[in-house]
């Protein structure tokens, strides 16, 4: 096989795409991090649960997982996991409407992926204002 590339004078071609050879695009971008925020998601939910059953067990317990939830790297994580489901819901949205075949034009395509970015980063900073100033 590559005898019959090199004699073809197209020795230095990949034998398929991959990322050196395309631009990253917002849909693709979106579409990993979709992925990403799904496997996230998974192991934020444990640590839900983790904090649901804390509720259960008695008070001195719910209030060391409260104490962890409550330190720095709690909130981040927790930030973390509220961009998380914010984005993977709004990336759940962008596919609903290309499954109802709209927005499947490029330009709605780009238009719905950088939505569904910023609607995420600011569903999130909202949330947090808000449990901010309530807390």
């Amino acid at each position: 096989m590559s005898d019959v590339r090199a004699a073809a004078g197209n020795a230095n071609r990949p034998m398929s795409p991959h990322l050196q050879v395309y631009r990253p695009l917002i849909n693709m971008v979106m579409s990993i991090l979709h992925r990403m925020t799904g496997v996230a998601l998974y192991f934020g939910f444990i640590l839900l649960a983790w904090w649901l059953t804390a509720a259960a067990v008695g008070a001195d317990y719910f209030n060391y997982v409260n104490g962890i939830f409550g330190s720095l790297l709690g909130k981040v994580v927790m930030f973390g996991f509220t961009w998380a489901l914010l984005h993977h819901m709004m990336g759940g949205i962008r596919h609903f409407i290309w499954d109802t075949c709209r927005g499947l034009d490029i330009g709605s395509v780009k238009m719905l992926s950088f939505m569904t970015g910023f609607v995420s980063v600011i569903g999130t900073l909202l949330i947090w204002a808000a449990v901010g100033f309530a807390g």
